[in-house]
């Protein structure tokens, strides 16, 4: 599975692209058809400091899933992300399977 990472306005270091894809290759356990993936990484202009923000979007055959997470770090928002995914891909298997 291909998995891009963009970062806009700083250079993601290797450590963090590599933890965003190990997260997302994990979801291969709850749909193993997953082609692709892209995640893009931001700094929000809120005042607070959690203004990381994590937008995973996840191919898989018959639907796009999407799931955008704001956090304290790139790493925790992307957990929370992939964690939606995770929750989106069983629904989405449910329904598929129901039909």
């Amino acid at each position: 599975m291909q998995v891009q990472v963009q970062s806009v306005h700083f250079d993601a270091d290797q450590k963090l692209v590599d933890f965003i894809k190990d997260r997302i290759e994990k979801l291969r356990s709850f749909h193993t058809q997953i082609l692709g993936s892209e995640v893009t990484l931001r700094l929000d202009k809120a005042d607070n400091r959690e203004n990381k923000v994590a937008e995973i979007k996840l191919m898989v055959p018959g639907k796009d899933l999407f799931a955008k997470k704001q956090s304290k770090s790139f790493e925790e928002a992307t957990d929370n992300a992939v964690d939606a995914l995770r929750k989106q891909i069983e629904k989405h298997k449910q329904k598929i399977s129901d039909h």
